[in-house]
C-alpha cells in the first residue's frame, strides 16, 4: 500500500517514467546556479492534493503549481496529470521525490531553497509527511534555517475521522497496519486500552484478515468504521462493531481503505476491586477514613461503601 495520506497498495519498484535518481542536482539547481544570491523568497512549500475529487484542490495549490521554481513530486506522472486536470501549466522544474530516491534528492532541494527558490512538495494524494514522503526534507530545511510553509487541504486521516461517526475529539494515527499476522495482533494489543480513537490504513486484500485479528485481540463488540474510496464516486462508509465489519469484509472489498477504531471504554472498578488500593494507602500512613475518602472521590464511589468493604475484608 502506498505509504501516503490516501492509502493504496504498497509502492512497486520505481519505473523509468518516474525520473531516475541521476542528474538531480543539475535539474534542481540549474536556475539557481545563475541567479546570484538568495533573494529572500526561498522556501519549502508542503501542499495537500485531492484524495480523489479534483474539485477539492485549493486555489493556493493551483497557484503554487504554476509559480513554484521547483515541483518535487511523489509521482511526476500523477502530478502532471493533476496540473492538466486543474488547467494549470507547471511553471518550474519537476523532479521526482518518492521513498526510494528521497535521501538522494534532499541536498539539491535544500540547495535550491538556500538559493532563493520556492520548492513545492506534493504527494499523490493528501498531505506530505503524513504516511508519505516529506519529513526528511522538512527536517533538513529546518536544520538549515530555511522557511517551511504549508498549503492545507485534503487528508485521509481527518476525513475518515469525520466520517466515522465515532467520538474523535482525541485520536492517534497509526499509519499502516502491519502485514504479518503476528505483528498485526501485537499492533492491536497496543490499542487494547487506548482511550483515544485510532485511525490506520489497510490494503483492501488484507482488510478481512486485519479485522479478524482485531476481533481476536480487541473483541467483537469494539466499534469501528471502515471508510472506502473517500471523496470518489463509490465512496462508502461502513460503521458497526468489529465483528460486523469483519463479516462484511470477508466477502471482499476493493478500493482505498482507512479504518477508524473507537477508543477503549475505561472499566469502572468495583468497591471490592478498590479494597487493596485503600489498604495500600493505609499501610503508607493514611487513616482508613481518609484513604476511603480519597479513593472514593477518585473513582466516583461512596466512601461509606468502601469503608464497609475494607472492614468486611479484614474479618
Amino acid at each position: 500500500m502506498e505509504e501516503r495520506d490516501a492509502p493504496t497498495e504498497e509502492r512497486d519498484a520505481p519505473t523509468e517514467e518516474r525520473d531516475a535518481p541521476t542528474d538531480v542536482r543539475g535539474a534542481v539547481s540549474a536556475q539557481s546556479a545563475g541567479g546570484g544570491p538568495a533573494d529572500g523568497r526561498g522556501r519549502l512549500i508542503l501542499a495537500a492534493t485531492p484524495l480523489g475529487e479534483i474539485g477539492d484542490a485549493s486555489p493556493r495549490l493551483r497557484a503554487a503549481i504554476a509559480e513554484s521554481d521547483v515541483v518535487a513530486a511523489e509521482d511526476t506522472r500523477r502530478t502532471r496529470a493533476l496540473a492538466a486536470a486543474l488547467g494549470v501549466t507547471i511553471g518550474g522544474r519537476v523532479v521526482s521525490f518518492y521513498d526510494q530516491v528521497e535521501s538522494a534528492r534532499i541536498p539539491a532541494l535544500v540547495e535550491a531553497v538556500a538559493a532563493g527558490e520556492s520548492v513545492l512538495l506534493v504527494t499523490d494524494a493528501g498531505m506530505p509527511s503524513v504516511s508519505d514522503p516529506g519529513y526528511s526534507l522538512v527536517d533538513a530545511c529546518i536544520a538549515a534555517g530555511h522557511r517551511v510553509t504549508c498549503l492545507p487541504g485534503p487528508s485521509a486521516v481527518t476525513t475518515a475521522l469525520a466520517l466515522s461517526g465515532l467520538p474523535v475529539d482525541r485520536f492517534c494515527f497509526e499509519g499502516f497496519a502491519p502485514r504479518k499476522p503476528g505483528k498485526r495482533r501485537d499492533f492491536f494489543a497496543t490499542l487494547h486500552d487506548e482511550p483515544r480513537a485510532s485511525v490506520f490504513f489497510e490494503s483492501p486484500h488484507r482488510l478481512a484478515a486485519c479485522l479478524a485479528d482485531a476481533v481476536e485481540v480487541l473483541g467483537a463488540e469494539r466499534r469501528a468504521a471502515v471508510c472506502r474510496e473517500m471523496t470518489k464516486t463509490y465512496e462508502e462508509v461502513r460503521r458497526g462493531t468489529l465483528g460486523e465489519l469483519a463479516a462484511w469484509a470477508a466477502e471482499g472489498v476493493r478500493g482505498e481503505i482507512s479504518v477508524v477504531l473507537a477508543g477503549a471504554v475505561p472499566r469502572r472498578r468495583s468497591v471490592t476491586d478498590l479494597v487493596g488500593e485503600v489498604e495500600r494507602r493505609v499501610s503508607g500512613g493514611i487513616r482508613l477514613k481518609d484513604a476511603c475518602a480519597q479513593v472514593g472521590d477518585e473513582e466516583g464511589l461512596s466512601k461509606r461503601e468502601l469503608y464497609q468493604a475494607v472492614l468486611s475484608a479484614r474479618e
